[in-house]
């Protein structure tokens, strides 16, 4: 493919680097389509042009290349961060997306000589420290309002300087006077005294909460030995307030201390990516990024992304990280770990949920915003899933009933955009089979059910689904032959021991993720198929079992059955009811038939 780009482009390839870098196309007009980062820039680019690609999105990009440039770097982290940075530039259409529109709050920390506390969503590098995100604003308050019920933080926006006291331009306001403020603005506290209430606030925040409480537990104690009562009860409240504040935090680990975690949720178009930092075993910040695929962007790679964008975002050193997967990059000093149990696991399941969340969140908004979204991407994953070439907008389920070959019938559900048509189920009673062979009812069943619905015109399904493995789909797809209907309808099996799927002429086999949604409706429509079916079975060998030898008494017809069956409520009775008991209910003759002829069989009910 390279020999039909334009001669400078094959030039530059050809003399790329073995060295990692960042490598950036252009289309014939100039405009740069996609940013790359490589590990090897010469194995990477050349990657693009060696080889047929099956994604089509990733034919359309090579289609579109018309010249490129690149960027060498010394390491791969540092191709990881420029990438990062000139996708954020170039926003190119081929590019992963990263959308996150959401913003989240933070608690800020001034710099300032009287430093102010307050919750903030516009994250500045002004001198201030931020603590955070938080990804729910009712947990940012709550800690604001601990804050503001321990220690008398100004609230004020009053620019306080040393020159600013000396001219005497403060005035003491309402604050003051409610004790919650201790008169910054005149100089009435002193910045040391001031800047101990802010190590205290930066404890919480960093969530030390354990070591402050066993400094006010010190202090508490001392000021209890000098008989300082007052003063004493005063710290009392203030390490109850923080233990309250402590039950109700999200407290994940009591052996792990400070770790960075990344938990993800994929769902084939988006990859959810879940950050959470974790201070003394509390989750301090947490925050979700989606990544929109653009390619056939791996799951290792958007973690990448997501490593870097947090890292640049949040000023974050790893050392530690919980992943997953090991993410497409190489980090110099950071310990990828992926647990496998223990409490590392379970920080790592705390992750993957918050990610699960935001996905479902995320599609909850966009089903309300078009609730035909849900179920177009429900038939398009099973369209992709089942090997098919349409949409399954119409399916037909099939399972066979029998104990121990009785009663044996067939049962035929239709779902039709992903839900039950129940109008449209069918019974079907096995005629042809002697015995219980599921082989050939399903291959009877289906002959007779599309025998008819070509008969008749009627709409065909795109998708036939048959309740067993080999041996049922099998007996399917031989019905569908000779009707000469396999090209033209698609046919799968559900097992169910295990949920695998089978297709025709496959032995080995698939297996789909639990969650997917496309698992979901097959494992629907196999238990509405095999309720309906059980439901009928029932019904049959009930009625079979009740009225049976009354039926094959000859001269005995309905009205007699049925006022017999009135009378005595069973047919246990009406074997042990007496001759004269049956005729004063039916009269003489028809009497002696039933008697003689119920005891001729020896009935055993």
């Amino acid at each position: 493919m390279l020999k039909n780009k334009p001669s400078h482009l094959q030039e530059k390839v050809a003399v790329l680097p073995d060295t990692p870098g960042v490598y950036i196309y252009f289309n014939s007009e100039g405009q740069v389509i996609y940013v790359g980062k490589a590990k090897n820039l010469k194995r990477r680019v050349a990657s693009y042009f060696n080889r047929e690609h099956e994604v089509v999105r990733t034919r359309l990009l090579v289609r579109a290349i018309h010249d490129m440039d690149y960027i060498v770097v010394p390491t791969e982290q540092d191709a990881l961060n420029l990438e990062n940075s000139l996708i954020k530039e170039y926003q190119p259409r081929y590019n992963v997306l990263l959308k996150d529109d959401k913003s989240y709050p933070w608690i800020c920390i001034t710099g300032e000589h009287y430093p102010r506390v307050f919750l903030t969503y516009n994250y500045k590098k002004d001198g201030s420290k931020y603590y955070g995100p938080y990804t729910n604003q009712s947990v940012a308050r709550a800690v604001l309002r601990l804050i503001d019920d321990l220690y008398p933080i100004r609230t004020c926006r009053h620019i306080i300087t040393p020159e600013y006291i000396e001219k005497g331009k403060g005035r003491l306001c309402l604050e003051y006077h409610m004790k919650r403020c201790l008169g910054c603005c005149t100089g009435l506290i002193s910045v040391d005294e001031y800047l101990t209430y802010i190590d205290r606030v930066r404890q919480i925040l960093r969530g030390e909460t354990q070591e402050l409480m066993g400094f006010l537990r010190d202090e508490m104690t001392q000021l209890s030995i000098e008989l300082r009562f007052e003063e004493a009860q005063v710290i009392k409240e203030k390490y109850q307030l923080i233990e309250r504040y402590n039950a109700k935090s999200v407290i994940v680990s009591q052996t792990i201390q400070d770790i960075d975690v990344f938990g993800l949720e994929d769902d084939d178009n988006s990859v959810y990516i879940n950050y959470m930092h974790v201070r003394r075993g509390v989750v301090v910040s947490s925050v979700t990024l989606q990544y929109k695929r653009r390619l056939e962007e791996s799951q290792a790679q958007l973690l990448a992304y997501a490593l870097s964008e947090i890292s640049k975002r949040f000023s974050v050193d790893y050392k530690d990280v919980i992943v997953p997967i090991v993410p497409e990059v190489e980090m110099p000093n950071v310990n990828f770990i992926i647990p496998q149990r223990g409490d590392k696991k379970k920080l790592l399941d705390v992750s993957t949920r918050n990610a699960r969340q935001r996905k479902i969140d995320t599609l909850k908004q966009m089903e309300k915003k078009n609730p035909e979204q849900r179920l177009e991407r429900t038939l398009e994953r099973m369209k992709i899933d089942f090997r098919l070439v349409e949409l399954p907008r119409h399916i037909e389920c099939f399972d066979n009933s029998n104990i121990q070959g009785t009663n044996p019938v067939s049962a035929c559900v239709v779902f039709r955009n992903a839900k039950p048509s129940k109008r449209d189920y069918r019974h079907f009673i096995i005629k042809t089979v002697d015995g219980p062979n599921d082989f050939a009812s399903m291959k009877e069943v289906i002959t007779r059910r599309y025998t008819r619905l070509l008969q008749e015109n009627e709409e065909l399904p795109q998708l036939i689904v048959v309740d067993g493995g080999k041996g049922q789909i099998s007996a399917a797809v031989e019905a569908l032959d000779e009707l000469g209907l396999r090209g033209k309808i698609a046919i799968i099996g559900i097992a169910e021991r295990l949920e695998e799927i089978y297709f025709p002429g496959d032995s080995v086999p698939l297996y789909i993720d639990k969650n997917s949604e496309s698992l979901k409706v097959i494992q629907h429509l196999r238990d509405e198929a095999h309720r309906f079916g059980i439901t009928h079975h029932r019904n049959r060998r009930s009625k079979g079992q009740v009225v049976s030898a009354l039926d094959s008494i000859k001269g005995v017809g309905e009205k007699t059955r049925t006022t017999l069956l009135r009378h005595f409520k069973s047919l246990k009775r009406i074997h042990n009811a007496s001759l004269d008991d049956l005729t004063a209910v039916i009269g003489p003759a028809k009497a002696h038939i039933i008697y003689d002829a119920l005891h001729a069989l020896e009935l055993n009910p």
